[in-house]
């Protein structure tokens, strides 16, 4: 997958009522700031200018968020009546959601359920980033629950690896990142979370992808390397 540019969207679903798109890492859905040339909303704008509804104020109605570092399956509304359902969908927890990640080290159980309260740091300085229970500084931590499976270990320019699945049970800022960190094996390419300060081989992107989405309204999303298999769901 190539970086993100005006032209290169890829649409991995669409219907009359949602659009599900593979998100480029190092993109952001949207902005206010006049200096980002490039977001998501900008690349749906120009490749689907009909689509877009002037009553919103991005003109698309996204139904749940990425990181900007991070990749894949992220699905737009595109009428009011979709996105109440897919909103319903989200607060009665009937989404699934599973993400790809290369984390540092090798993750010696098959299986693990990573459970940290995450709150916000309130740390001078890190007041962007989010803190597991217990850090200083962490305000109002929230119970965060994760899944992690081990796909397979390797080396990443000679440094030992983990390919892992990630489910998280619950939806808290960063929270995969995090866990991660809090579990010792930090996403590579993860600048705020496990950068160390004598690594100097950061990869070209965040090694974290959106690869599974499934919403409970008549078909689920399973998006890898821009590959879409679509199902009826259970």
């Amino acid at each position: 997958m190539e970086p993100g540019s005006m032209e290169n969207l890829s649409i991995v679903y669409q219907s009359n009522d949602f659009l599900v798109v593979n998100k480029h890492w190092d993109l952001r859905i949207d902005s206010k700031t006049w200096r980002e040339t490039l977001t998501l909303q900008k690349q749906l704008r120009h490749h689907f200018p009909e689509l877009a509804d002037p009553d919103t104020c991005y003109g698309f109605r996204f139904c749940h968020q990425l990181d900007f570092s991070t990749s894949g399956a992220l699905c737009v509304a595109l009428n009011k009546a979709a996105a109440g359902s897919a909103y319903k969908c989200f607060k009665e927890r009937r989404v699934t959601k599973a993400y790809l990640a290369l984390v540092r080290g090798h993750v010696q159980e098959s299986q693990v359920t990573i459970n940290y309260a995450i709150g916000r740091n309130s740390t001078e300085g890190r007041t962007h980033t989010m803190c597991i229970e217990g850090t200083h500084g962490c305000e109002n931590p929230k119970p965060s629950l994760t899944e992690l499976l081990v796909l397979e270990h390797g080396l990443y320019s000679g440094d030992p690896v983990s390919k892992v699945l990630l489910k998280p049970l619950t939806g808290r800022t960063h929270q995969l990142r995090v866990h991660c960190s809090a579990l010792g094996h930090p996403i590579v390419g993860d600048l705020t979370y496990g950068q160390a300060d004598d690594q100097e081989d950061q990869p070209f992107r965040m090694m974290l992808h959106a690869f599974y989405l499934r919403i409970c309204m008549g078909v689920h999303w399973s998006v890898y390397r821009g590959v879409l298999h679509t199902r009826p769901s259970l």
